[in-house]
């Protein structure tokens, strides 16, 4: 029997995956905000390396979902925007206040692009995933096929920020959401505002993108 083939053995996996997410995360803000000496650099990485090396002993194909993932339930630990366990996640948490979606994170210095400030694509990545929040939780899930960004203003790291995401139009297949980011201290300014289409693959065009998708028991 696997260690995760009972709720007890699952939950206890999900915990020790966002305990490292947590670790990975602080590696990395620290590792790009450190002016740490050379040497401690050259030590650091070494360490790392001997950290990894387990971890890479057994991984699974690229067809395979995580063991701890339930795809229909929606938990997705490794997700780049939300994923607990996912080194690179800010994360961002979201929530539904009426047809609304809402989503609340901070982004540090692995985010940056102009100095001080996030990137201009790591805004889009995370309007593309509330859009797409929103579009799945109204019944409708789909695939992004287009997303427009606007930029009005930067948006500022280690700053709370809000955003918003809600469908507007649904055509036959294709769902239109629009969605936003504010900082929480003043909601009404916003930064950034992104416009998304999505249409609902047909179960063959899931099969040709995605291939046999099945969890792994490794």
């Amino acid at each position: 029997m696997s260690e995760i083939e009972n709720g007890h053995g699952l939950q206890h996996r999900r915990e020790a995956i966002t305990g490292l997410g947590d670790a990975l995360r602080l590696l990395i803000e620290q590792a790009t905000a450190t002016e740490a000496p050379t040497a401690e650099l050259l030590r650091a990485a070494e360490l790392i390396r001997q950290a990894a090396a387990p971890l890479g002993e057994r991984v699974r194909g690229r067809f395979e979902t995580a063991a701890a993932d339930d795809l229909l339930g929606g938990v997705r630990l490794y997700n780049p925007v939300t994923g607990l366990g996912s080194a690179f996640a800010p994360p961002l948490e979201i929530h539904r206040e009426g047809d609304v979606a809402v989503g609340t994170c901070s982004l540090g210095r692995a985010f940056e692009g102009p100095p001080s400030f996030a990137h201009g694509g790591v805004s889009a990545m995370l309007l593309d995933q509330m859009l797409g929040y929103a579009v799945t939780v109204s019944g409708r899930p789909g695939m992004t096929v287009q997303l427009d960004t606007g930029y009005r203003q930067p948006v500022p790291l280690y700053t709370p920020l809000r955003l918003t995401a809600q469908v507007v139009t649904v055509e036959n297949r294709v769902v239109t959401a629009t969605g936003t980011i504010a900082t929480v201290d003043d909601p009404g300014t916003i930064l950034v505002r992104a416009t998304g289409k999505f249409v609902a693959l047909l179960a063959e065009q899931a099969q040709r993108l995605f291939g046999p998708v099945t969890g792994s028991d490794r």
